[in-house]
């Protein structure tokens, strides 16, 4: 029996852990399949999410996103270029006109890529991109970029080191075996999951040039 990516509980008679696409009912998140979440309702995560801001939050394939993870989207922020920065326009009572969607400090989508784990509590904030393969620790504050396949902790979190040599990195990227089909997917897990990391580039060497 395959793996069935529409399956809200992937793990029998266990509720706490979900495979996230095939819970999400809002337009503006997107996330690939097999990505999972430990928790039940992973769109509680995501925070701060208005439509009218137009936003959008895309996680790739095969993520691992631990408990209390929240991705605070750019409907938390508050307008900047003026003296004061209280919204009074969204309380009742206050003549202001809400500002223009301009004069806003938005910083575009929240982008994760494929394969990436991201650790308990762990905080990913508005517009920033993670690439593919990368850790983030728990506890971690993520206001900047994280490069592929890197392991990054911390508040705000920092890049500690690479997880790999740089040709094993470029391999990787190259295969992108989370685009793969599933029975594809299943030939490679045996190299996926080996910890010979110089087999795993020589294997890797005759896959990427064929």
């Amino acid at each position: 029996m395959n793996p069935d990516p529409h399956k809200i509980f992937p793990i029998n008679e266990i509720t706490s852990l979900t495979y996230i696409k095939p819970t999400i009912t809002k337009p503006n998140i997107i996330v690939g399949e097999f990505s999972y979440y430990a928790g039940q309702d992973f769109q509680e995560q995501v925070t701060h999410h208005y439509e009218f801001i137009g936003d959008k939050l895309i996680i790739g394939k095969f993520c691992q996103i631990a408990a209390g993870v929240e991705f605070v989207m750019n409907g938390a922020n508050h307008q900047m270029n003026c003296a004061s920065t209280f919204p009074f326009y969204i309380f009742e009572g206050w003549n202001e006109e809400a500002p223009k969607i301009s004069d806003l400090p938005l910083k575009g989508d929240t982008v994760v890529g494929n394969d990436v784990w991201i650790g308990q509590n762990a905080t990913i904030l508005p517009g920033v991109h993670v690439g593919d393969g990368a850790i983030i620790g728990l506890n971690s504050v993520v206001s900047n970029n994280i490069p592929p396949y890197t392991i990054a902790v911390g508040n705000p979190a920092r890049v500690i080191r690479k997880r790999f040599d740089d040709e094993l990195i470029d391999l990787l990227l190259k295969l992108k075996w989370w685009d793969k089909t599933i029975n594809e997917i299943q030939r490679l897990i045996p190299l996926l999951v080996c910890s010979d990391l110089e087999k795993v580039k020589h294997e890797l060497r005759k896959l990427v040039s064929e």
